[in-house]
């Protein structure tokens, strides 16, 4: 059941590269204000709202903020109309690539979406033309930190978890644990999580790769810089893609 998993090398890397607290709060407000407008304000009875605004706590988002972006998207205040849109495509060495956002006008996000995939040898394609290579899975990323993968797997696997990732070495600082659920089982698995005391850095419904390709050199770089460059976009939400980098090949891109 449990694999290795490169999430904190990448994240490493991102975080180093570019601090963007910031605009994580902006995409996650733009989530909440759309869940709020289509399903109400109230968390409790409104299962997207609520998936919004834990991603929003473990972004460190002020209350304040999450209950302001909650109110403009029940009607409460000038509310943007924001629709969800999902762009397929390809990355150097074949990976395949989702981009899903949040947009008032399509136009320029395609557009934008379309210049980032060209400027890292990437090609935008069809809606379709990845998508059956992914499945939704919940994904819940927990700190490592004092934990032993024997007593994750206990956790997970007795909350109903599909699969866990362990990071190669526990010790280390940004190490993570990448607990995949059943969609109709994350609410369940993450609560057994927090329950049980681990730190959650990220908990969402996320597009996972049935099979992933390794990738290495210029390729590895492309693909990097192209998610970077996707998600500095204002209108992206999650980029999902089916790359995989060698250890060592992650560790000297990482420098």
């Amino acid at each position: 059941m449990a694999g290795h998993n490169k999430w904190s090398k990448i994240k490493h890397r991102k975080a180093v590269v570019d601090k963007r607290r910031g605009k994580v709060w902006t995409k996650v407000a733009k989530a909440i204000i759309v869940a709020a407008k289509n399903g109400g304000p109230d968390p409790a009875s409104n299962l997207s709202l609520r998936y919004a605004i834990d991603e929003a706590r473990y972004a460190n988002m002020p209350r304040d903020t999450i209950e302001r972006a909650i109110k403009k998207g029940s009607g409460a205040g000038a509310g943007e109309n924001y629709e969800p849109t999902r762009y397929e495509g390809y990355g150097s060495g074949g990976a395949a690539i989702i981009v899903d956002a949040l947009t008032d006008n399509r136009t320029r996000t395609v557009g934008d979406v379309r210049l980032a995939f060209s400027n890292h040898e990437g090609n935008l394609g069809n809606t379709g033309c990845v998508a059956y290579m992914f499945d939704a899975r919940g994904q819940i990323v927990a700190k490592a930190a004092g934990l032993t993968e024997d007593r994750v797997l206990e956790l997970a696997i007795d909350a109903g978890a599909a699969d866990v990732e362990s990071p190669d070495d526990p010790s280390d600082d940004d190490a993570a644990f990448v607990i995949l659920t059943p969609v109709d089982g994350f609410q369940r698995v993450k609560d057994a999580i927090e329950h049980a005391g681990l730190t959650i850095i990220e908990a969402r419904i996320a597009m996972i790769p049935q099979n992933k390709v390794e990738v290495r050199g210029d390729a590895a770089k492309n693909l990097l810089d192209l998610v970077d460059a996707l998600e500095d976009l204002d209108d992206v939400q999650n980029v999902y893609s089916n790359f995989t980098i060698p250890d060592d090949e992650a560790e000297s891109l990482s420098r």
